[in-house]
């Protein structure tokens, strides 16, 4: 019952038990049973972050390190808190790295593809101090600090790269290839707000300094034409577009993972009228993601 209140809303559950399982299920007992179990796992879940803060992890010595390649990805959505309004929350994911057969996203060529694979996710309602020992306690079991080589890839948010220089400083940083072009078009139209063919050639001039890590040509542009805000973005995150660099290495270039985990957990506590208590939508988020990576089984067992 409580697996499944992570995967549907509660008057859904209560038709699946009806309809399948032939049991007729109060709504009341569907919400108390997954508020009870919900708050036990949650406990559980806070005591293992604890017990993984970074200055109790043992870090490998040199020459320890594994070879296999880890990613991290974090963004945030919105979900309504009754009393509070619209309210952030903030996702994780962790994840393998492994080449598979795909399509160069800039010259459509056939490559072998950087992709995420044994995705781990986690989300907090609350801010960056409450989301990362969740972020870190999701890397540790993903063990991302064992890893030779990792990445964080997110969109351009202050707090999402203070986040990875405290939590990972050794990993490589790569803002979001398709968020890089989303401000690339934004420049284009305050360069040519009268222009639209104009803008739209500017825009796909740019696309191949951009991919090849000369994101300071359009800042250099955008600064000379008295856009200082726009240039100031690609001029700051100049170190984190080198995606043709990336790319080669075997890195992601895409937050792909975690933009897919936030439409994830919006499908769970964001549908039609839906409103949370802030210790219900906590606890929720925490089944959530164990279904969400297939860990209820285990979360379940753990937290007993």
């Amino acid at each position: 019952m409580v697996w499944l209140s992570g995967l549907l809303p509660y008057t859904q559950v209560v038709e699946v038990f009806a309809r399948i399982g032939h049991q007729e299920v109060a709504r009341t007992s569907v919400w108390e049973r997954t508020q009870a179990h919900g708050e036990r796992m949650q406990r559980h879940v806070a005591h293992q972050r604890e017990q993984v803060a970074p200055e109790r992890v043992m870090l490998p010595g040199p020459g320890q390190d594994h070879r296999q390649v880890k990613g991290v990805s974090l963004d945030g959505g919105m979900m309504h808190i009754r009393g509070e309004g619209w309210k952030e929350f903030k996702v994780g994911t962790v994840f393998d790295v492994v080449l598979q057969p795909g399509s160069d996203p800039h010259t459509g060529e056939a490559v072998e593809q950087p992709c995420a694979v044994n995705i781990g996710y986690t989300a907090v309602l609350g801010d960056v101090a409450h989301f990362g020992p969740a972020l870190w306690k999701l890397a540790v079991d993903k063990d991302v600090p064992r890893a030779a080589r990792s990445g964080v890839t997110a969109d351009g948010a202050a707090w999402i790269w203070n986040l990875a220089a405290d939590y990972f400083p050794d990993s490589v940083q790569i803002v979001d290839w398709y968020h890089a072009d989303e401000h690339l078009a934004a420049a284009a139209h305050a360069l040519y707000p009268d222009n639209e063919a104009q803008a739209a050639r500017w825009r796909h001039q740019m696309h191949t300094p951009l991919f090849l890590g000369e994101a300071w040509k359009i800042a250099q542009t955008l600064q000379h034409a008295g856009l200082g805000e726009h240039a100031t973005y690609f001029a700051t995150h100049q170190r984190r577009m080198q995606y043709q660099d990336f790319r080669e290495e075997g890195f992601p270039i895409g937050s792909g993972t975690v933009e897919s985990g936030c439409k994830q957990f919006k499908a769970r506590l964001t549908g039609p009228g839906m409103q949370w208590a802030r210790a219900g939508a906590d606890r929720m988020l925490v089944i959530r993601a164990a279904v969400m990576e297939r860990s209820f089984d285990r979360l379940w067992a753990l937290a007993a």
